[in-house]
Formats: structure tokens, sequence, C-alpha cells
């Protein structure tokens, strides 16, 4: 009888081999040619058969250490929306001293032509490099041939002398069949592995053996000890680590989802420890301490902060008549928005230096912000920046240099730290631009020293809505909207709407409002920041209101009541993100044809979801011809937990229903 023990170990190599398949490019079969639809998603447009990375590390003489990335992938279309699935790009690090190199092969469409395989191979006109920034470039590729029942395969290998384990996404946008990821690490490398999401792969665990031969004497090299013979070999030891998950579903987004990749199934690596022979051991960033004196060191964040020189006598003529803080924080705030416009690259590093940008009135994140720090300091104001993870770059969740993206500038007042990001003309100091509010920054002070920071607001953002119409009795209405706008919704709406024409802006608010005619069309307060942006317009409305047998049929918001709830999914795993706390009023009156009366109309409602997530309130009252609406919705806070999904999604519904209940109206 075989020991316990025995079985055990048996019974786990059984397990591996059975989950970990062998997939090979160029043995596609007609079964996958074939395939209509996905078997468990008949509504995906692609889906991935398999996908495969292979981390490994290399030694070369001379240079020491490369990370050795191969990734093999393929792809099923299905319909014409998943076209986008054969074009490719890898993102890779272009500066000179640590380049990678990213190479694709093997890269093949299939479709199948009068009962046979064709094979379209890409071409070398396929295949080119777009520059991101200095540091940055993508390498993509564009498939041959690709149709609807196409299977496209590639191969792709990056060569990177950075020792950055790359992230690894199990998940994706459309199902995926097999994904397999094996990292192979020497014993002088010690990793940190973080992992995301709901859908949790097998991991297995092993060791394997390798070694390094010199055929020359060589200097220390990586920290590695240096051999003295022509045929020295130092053997060492490697943890191999094996991830598996199939049969996985789409990730499909739904609404009020800040980046869906913040709860995609995904392992990411972050360098903590190397430990060479005859050296001591050295710690990298394994905490948000290390991380932050990490960035603030590199000469193109730390230094360059630490550069005034060019703008010290614009700074100084600035400054006479500003005596509070806040008036010094205002004042350059708005000097350094209109002096130098953002050239939308991201990143908390300076490419061509904060002097440059300002010197020719255009530089990214970093050169605007550290530029924004820098000055009120001068000024005498404490400002610190703070380091932030974008909401397309995700949650910054464990500590990495590559955890954020982003900075911008705290300014220190009496009343509170004032956030603040000059990339962005329509914003003001704690109204920064949506892609900043992604739960916390981190703020780095002058001793090295951080803290968190909430970048969520807390400020309610308001629209609030005047209506005033008249019925008619052959179904159509007249009259008058009023709308205003602050915080958030101010800025949402200037940043949207300005770049816009006044005619493209009125054709397009018609359209959204179910075809109805605007005229008189006035905007107020455009560019002062500091008011409400308002709007107002005449419109006649013929599509919202229903005649049946002589009734009126009529809900009051006309065009302005919401149709669809944005909840659609049935249980829902990640948290709701309202990106800020809003309040929505609309304040209705009607004036009823004459010789109609009331026959009836919508009871009024108060409900809310509890925990002080969120209210409405529907009251409606008739007095003579004339009938009056007040209808407001409130959401007090920005992120909401997954577990209250069902009560937000039945919250919404009922707001839903009551706005498009109908008032009945009958001949007297």
């Amino acid at each position: 009888m075989l020991s316990k023990k025995l079985t055990i170990i048996l019974f786990t190599i059984f397990l591996s081999n059975a989950n970990a398949q062998e997939f090979k490019l160029g043995k596609v079969s007609m079964a996958e040619l074939e395939e209509k639809e996905h078997p468990t998603d008949p509504s995906a447009a692609a889906a991935i058969l398999f996908k495969k990375g292979d981390v490994r590390f290399e030694f070369v003489a001379e240079k020491g250490f490369d990370v050795i990335t191969k990734v093999k992938m393929r792809i099923k279309i299905y319909k014409k929306e998943g076209y986008d699935w054969a074009n490719q790009a890898i993102r890779y690090y272009a500066e000179t001293s640590s380049r990678e190199n990213v190479f694709f092969n093997d890269a093949v469409t299939y479709n199948l032509v009068s009962g046979k395989i064709e094979k379209t191979k890409l071409k070398s006109d396929g295949e080119f490099v777009e520059k991101i920034n200095k540091y940055w470039n993508l390498k993509k590729i564009t498939m041959p041939n690709v149709k609807e029942g196409s299977v496209i395969e590639y191969e792709y290998e990056i060569r990177s002398p950075r020792w950055i384990i790359r992230d690894w996404y199990f998940q994706s946008s459309i199902p995926v069949n097999h994904s397999e990821y094996i990292t192979t690490v020497p014993e002088y490398f010690g990793y940190t592995a973080n992992q995301k999401g709901y859908v949790f792969p097998k991991v297995t665990f092993g060791q394997s053996t390798n070694s390094i031969t010199s055929t020359n004497q060589q200097r220390d090299n990586n920290g590695l000890a240096s051999f003295n013979r022509s045929q020295d070999k130092l053997e060492y030891q490697e943890k191999v680590t094996t991830h598996i998950a199939v049969n996985l579903p789409a990730m499909k987004g739904e609404a009020f989802v800040n980046n869906i990749n913040n709860y995609t199934s995904s392992i990411s690596y972050e360098l903590s420890m190397t430990k060479f022979p005859n050296s001591l051991s050295k710690s990298y960033s394994t905490d948000w301490e290390s991380v932050v004196k990490t960035i603030y060191d590199d000469e193109d964040f730390g230094v360059e902060l630490n550069k005034s020189g060019y703008f010290e006598d614009d700074i100084t003529k600035l400054l006479p008549g500003l005596n509070s803080p806040n008036e010094k924080i205002a004042a350059i705030f708005n000097f350094v928005k209109t002096k130098v416009k953002w050239n939308e690259y991201y990143g908390y590093s300076c490419t061509d230096g904060v002097r440059k940008a300002y010197q020719s009135k255009t530089g990214n994140v970093a050169e605007i912000n550290l530029m924004l720090t820098a000055m009120l300091r001068y000024a005498g104001v404490n400002t610190n920046p703070v380091l932030v993870s974008t909401r397309s770059n995700g949650i910054a969740l464990f500590p990495s240099t590559d955890a954020f993206n982003y900075v911008i500038a705290a300014a220190e007042t009496p009343e509170g730290l004032l956030l603040l990001d000059a990339t962005e003309i329509y914003s003001l100091p704690n109204i920064l631009p949506l892609r900043d509010l992604n739960w916390y920054g981190r703020l780095i002070r002058k001793d090295g020293t951080s803290a968190e920071v909430d970048l969520m607001s807390k400020i309610l953002s308001k629209k609030v809505t005047n209506l005033i119409y008249i019925l008619k009795s052959d179904g159509s209405t007249e009259g008058k909207v009023r709308n205003q706008f602050s915080e958030y919704e101010a800025l949402e709406f200037r940043k949207e709407n300005l770049v816009l024409s006044k005619d493209s802006y009125i054709d397009a608010l018609e359209t959204e409002n179910n075809s109805i005619e605007i005229n008189d069309y006035v905007r107020e307060n455009d560019l002062d920041l500091s008011k409400p942006i308002v709007e107002s317009y005449s419109f006649i409305d013929t599509k919202d209101i229903e005649v049946i047998n002589g009734k009126i049929y009529i809900s009051p918001l006309l065009f302005l009541a919401a149709r669809e709830n944005p909840f659609k999914q049935e249980v829902r795993e990640y948290p709701i993100d309202f990106s800020y706390p809003m309040l929505h009023k609309c304040n209705i009156n009607i004036e009823i044809p004459e010789g109609y009366v009331v026959e009836s109309m919508p009871k009024s409602l108060n409900i809310s979801t509890g925990s002080d997530i969120g209210s409405f309130k529907f009251v409606i009252s008739t007095t003579e011809n004339k009938i009056q609406v007040a209808v407001t919705s409130t959401i007090n806070t920005s992120i909401v937990s997954p577990d209250l999904y069902p009560v937000i999604k039945d919250f919404f519904q009922q707001m839903i229903d009551k706005q498009n209940e109908a008032i009945v109206l009958k001949k007297i």
C-alpha cells in the first residue's frame, strides 16, 4: 500500500499535469475555426483561447541578469466588434541606459476557406513603433486578413535589464479559456507577489537548477563573484511558480466603475531584495516610505522640484497685495494654469524639465504640478507634491514605484489641505479633474516622510433645474429650462461643452433630449470659475406627451426623465464609484390646457438607501390649472461597497419608475 504522503505527492503531480496543458502555436484546429460563438458566452465578440506567459532570468556576460518574458496568445474572433483584438500593443522602456527590447514572432491569421485552413502571416508593414515620451514606447502590430471566424495567434518576447516582472491579467474584457503564467526566479532575487480580483488561479511551486559559466576573468557584475579561471561554473537554485486559471468569464463593465482592471484577476510582482554571492543583501521598495524615497531622490523629481530661478521674477511681481495663503494659492494656481499648457503626457517624472516647460509654455503633468509646488513654496505657502494613480492606471494597492503615474500639489492652509492640479484649466482648489479621483494618493514632505491623502471629494456637487411649461391639448408643449451647475458638475460641463460652438452644442442638446426644438439659448459664467455655470433656453416638445381617447398622458419631467436603470447585472463584485457626492434637483411648474382637469397623478415618494448613501424625494401638488413637482435625488458618498449593490439597483429603479409615472388629464 502506498503511504499517505506518497499518495498526496502523486495526486499533486496528476493535478499539475492535468491543468498544465501544452499549447503550441501553429496547431490551430478545425473545431476552433468552425466555432460560431463562445460556448459559455454567446454574446462575446471574441475570446482568448489560450494565453501563456513565461518569465525567466538570463545571465549576460559583463552585463548581468536580463528578465526575459515570452507570451503566446491565440484569439478567436466571432464578430466584427472583436476586430480590435487584431491590434496589439506592448509598452516598453525606451530610455537608453535601461532600454527594453520587444520582438513579435509567429504572428499568423487563420481562416477557414472552402473547408481548408488558410494562413496569412504578419508582414513588416503590420509592425511599427509609437513613441509615448522619452521613457516609453509602444511596439504595435496589426494582424492581416482578419474576418468573422478568424483565429489569430502570435508570440512576443520582452528582454529587459530592469529586473521588473510585469503584471499578468488572467481575465480580460472577453472570455478566457486558459491562462497560464510561469515565473522562474533565481535565488538571488526576492519578489513580493500581490494578487487582485475575485477569481483565484491555482498556484503550484517547484524548483530548478541553473548555472553561470565564465569563459574569462570578470569583475564583480551585478554583485556576482569574480571568476579567475577560464571555465568557472556557478550553480544556483531557481523558484518556479505556476499560475493556471481556466474558463474565466469576461470582465464586463457597468455604470459607475472607475477602472475595471482594479477588480480583474491578476498577479503583480514587486522586487523586494537582491542577495548576490559574496555581497550584502539590498532591499528595495517594500513599503511606501521606500517607494517615496526612491521617487523623491530621482533627478527628474526632487531635483526639478527644488529649482526656482526660472520663475522668481514673475512670481515676485505677482505677490504684492496678496496677504492670505488662500489669495496666494488662487493667484499662483491661475497663473500656472494659464501660463503652461498640459501636453497630455502622464507621469510623476519630468521629461524636459520645469525650466524648459516654463519657457516653452507646455509640459507634462510632473513639470506643471512640480512647478506649481515650487512657486507656492517660494511664496511662503507650505506645499508638497502628492503622488497619484489615475483612474486609468488603477488603484495603488501595493507599495511600488509603478503604482503611481501622476503628481498633483497639496497646499496646507488653516482650513485644511487644498489639492491642486494645474493641468486642467477649469479646475479649482479641491475640485480636481475626474482622472485624479482614485481613492488615495501619497503626499511627500521635504524631510522624506509621506502620508496618505484621500483624493475623493467630500463636496456635494449640484445640478439644479427649473422647468416651466404650458401643455396644449394637441399633445405639444412650450416651456423654458434653466440649469445651474456647481463644483464638479460645473467642471464636467465646462470641460465637455465649452469646446463646442454654440450651434453644435444646441444640436447635441436637442438630440439627447428626444429631439426637442431649442430657442433663445443663453449661457452665463463660462470662464468665471468662482460662480456656477448657468444655461437657459426655450423649448418646444412634441414627442413626450400622448393624447389617447381625449385624455392627455404626460410624465412631469418630460425629456429630462431618466428612462433606463444604469445597473443591469444581477450580481456585482466590485464597488460602485459615483466619482463624487451629488445633488440633482428639478423644480417643475406645469400649466394644464383650458378645459382639462387632473384625473390622476403620481403619488409623492420619499425613499432612501439607508446608511446615508442616497435619498430621493418626489413631491407633487396641484392648484387650479397648475401642477407643481419637486424632484430631488442625492448621493452622499463617492464609493459604495458591492454588498449594497442590490439596494442601489433597487433604489435607482424606484427613482426611474417614479419619474416616468404619468399625470392623466381629462376634459371637463
